[in-house]
Order: structure tokens, then sequence, then C-alpha cells
């Protein structure tokens, strides 16, 4: 034979052979049709939580312990004492409105101060020549300044000194009181 048939033949068997792989049956990289189903199964039942054992009444319960909801024992004495005072005990949240048959308390300069920091237009810092100012509304104020403030509930007045500018706080002083508060700045809501 001569070797261009032999590589012919050759040629042609290597051409049958890797042909025939791709006739048969491919096989699937899929699991079988039952071994999905028991798989499946064994997934739903550890995805179920078990059913917890109820508790017995006699425990104590941690989120609802009996008597939570009544007064603390502190505060009914505190309001009893202020009762026998004649004067009103601070409320919880805060309040100091005085109750019928109640004398109303008198506001202290803290008390006062805090009400008229919380209203003042404060949005910003400057600083001018080295020296640091306050910007209220379209005014500057620089530390040491002296402004009255006007209450809109009393209509009384009070005169304010600014005592210290930082980059996101100031300070007043009303009397002996003082009081920092932070810059809010000039955007809107």
């Amino acid at each position: 034979m001569n070797s261009r048939s032999a590589t012919v033949l050759a040629g042609l068997m290597l051409g049958v052979l890797s042909v025939a792989p791709l006739a048969a049956k491919p096989l699937s990289d899929l699991v079988s049709t039952d071994r999905r189903r028991q798989i499946v199964e064994q997934g739903q039942r550890l995805m179920r939580p078990a059913e917890p054992a109820p508790l017995p009444p006699e425990l104590a319960q941690p989120f609802n312990p009996p008597g939570f909801e009544q007064p603390d024992p502190e505060e009914v004495r505190a309001a009893a004492a202020a009762a026998a005072r004649n004067t009103p005990a601070p409320a919880p949240g805060g309040g100091g409105a005085a109750g019928a048959g109640q004398v109303a308390r008198q506001v202290g300069d803290r008390e006062i101060l805090e009400n008229l920091a919380l209203k003042l237009p404060a949005t910003g810092t400057i600083i001018l020549n080295g020296e640091p100012l306050l910007i209220f509304g379209r005014r500057n104020m620089k530390i040491g300044s002296h402004f009255t403030v006007a209450d809109a509930g009393s209509g009384q007045e009070y005169d304010l000194e600014l005592v210290a500018i930082d980059r996101t706080t100031f300070t007043l002083r009303y009397r002996n009181e003082e009081i920092t508060r932070p810059i809010k700045s000039g955007k809107s809501k």
C-alpha cells in the first residue's frame, strides 16, 4: 500500500471514530427526576421551623413583667412631696405646666435661655480680618456682642451676650447661665 492511501485510510478511520460518540445519546448534567424530588423534599423539611415548646405559665416574662405598667415608687414619692409643698412636680416629659388648683412655678434663667436659643436664626459663621462672626439672618455678630431678644409668648425682652463662636456651635449667656447651640445650616429642609 502506498503511503498516500494509508494516510487517507487513517484519516477516514479517525473521522469515523470521532463521529461515533456524537451519534450516541449524550449524558445529561442533570440529576434524575427521582433524586431531584428527594433533594427538594429534604430542603423543605429543613426550612420548616420546629414548633417551640410552650412555656410554663409560672415563668416570669422578660418582655412584660408583672407590674411593669405601675409608676416608679420614686416618682410617686416625688409627686407626693411636691403636692405637699404645693408646687407641681416636673412631668416626665419635661413639661412644666401647672394644673388646676396648682401654683405656676417660676421659670429660671436657664430655661429662658434655652427657649430663646432655640428660636435664634444662626445660620453660619464667617471669619473677617481673623475674627469669627456669627451670621444671624442679615446681621453678623462678633464675640462679646450684646443683643435683645423678645419672647413671643410673654412679650418680655431679654439681653443676651454672644460668648463664643466655634465652627459648628455658638455659646450665649443670659445673666449667669450659658448655653451652647449648634449652628443651623441655611439650607431648606
